[in-house]
């Protein structure tokens, strides 16, 4: 368990601490409730053949017609540190 935590949090300052300013506690703490909402919902994970913990990989496309009408759309969050990428209905 302890790799596990070891993981998390060297992801947690690389990809989040290492970009963004804290000006105190109350802001850390909604900063970290943010990252940690994004690393389960919507970063991908190799280990889990790249989809997020609590959400199960999308369904392949394979129609040519499909693939080149894709229309992406991005969230920003915390100011831009973090993005979320989803397909528009």
């Amino acid at each position: 368990m302890n790799s596990i935590m070891e993981h998390w949090v060297q992801s947690c300052r690389h990809e989040l601490l290492d970009h963004c300013r804290l000006w105190h506690e109350h802001h850390l703490q909604h900063a970290l409730r943010e990252y940690e909402r994004f690393y389960n919902q919507h970063r991908a994970h190799q280990a889990l053949a790249q989809a997020a913990p609590l959400r199960p990989v999308p369904d392949a496309i394979t129609d040519p017609e499909r693939i080149t009408d894709l229309n992406i759309r991005r969230r920003d969050r915390l100011g831009g540190v973090l993005h979320e990428y989803s397909h528009a209905a």
